[in-house]
């Protein structure tokens, strides 16, 4: 079995609890507050300064060739892509302090990046691909016709060269995964529920407006 398709199933109940979650519901209607919202488009911000780095730090440790040339545009593309959506979100909204989840899956990320294999890397900045691709088809799949203030960002993650993206990241993984020993692709699957979780508590965090508690 591909360790994608393994992944997918392990994070099956993950998926199912992001879909419903009242943050993608009410995004979905068009009744999220706005408020709620800002605060995940700016965390979403913070996270992505460090998520395209750390695309572009894989780039560096990855050998085919083809690998390396994905992983640059995969940098390359979600900077620019979520600039230009940020821009339209976040135009005269002042920077924000980063949250507690988002200290967090950076701070997780950046540790692999450290200590852990470039396979396993890979496996921890998938979820986050992935996630939004399955988000992104769920809301515009059951999504009510009608004037949603929030349709940009769901044509960004339900659109074909973001699922294109997807597919090339997610074959990468499952290549990467076909030369890695037992215990790599172990190490490879918890990274890819780990970070999985963290995509729920993401947007769980921007839902209760989450703060630190000190």
């Amino acid at each position: 079995m591909k360790l994608s398709i393994e992944s997918m199933k392990h994070t099956e109940p993950i998926i199912q609890a992001i879909n419903q979650h009242p943050f993608v519901q009410e995004l979905m209607a068009g009744t999220l507050a706005r408020d709620k919202f800002t605060f995940y488009i700016t965390q979403d911000r913070l996270y992505l300064a460090d998520y395209g780095r750390a695309l572009a730090a894989i780039a560096g440790r990855l050998y085919d060739p083809e690998h390396i040339s994905s992983f640059l545009s995969f940098a390359n593309d979600s900077m620019t892509m979520e600039k230009a959506m940020h821009a339209s979100f976040l135009h005269d909204v002042p920077p924000a302090a980063i949250s507690p989840t988002c200290t967090l899956y950076t701070a997780y990320i950046a540790r692999q990046l450290a200590f852990e294999s470039v396979e396993v890397c890979v496996a921890a900045v998938l979820p986050c691909f992935w996630i939004y691709k399955m988000v992104g088809d769920y809301v515009i799949k059951h999504q009510t016709k009608g004037d949603n203030p929030y349709q940009s960002w769901i044509n960004t993650y339900s659109g074909e060269e973001f699922e294109q993206a997807v597919e090339r990241a997610l074959n990468i993984y499952d290549e990467l995964a076909e030369k890695s020993s037992q215990s790599q692709r172990d190490k490879m699957l918890e990274a890819f529920l780990t970070c999985s979780k963290m995509e729920w508590m993401f947007w769980d965090s921007a839902y209760r407006l989450e703060q630190w508690p000190i």
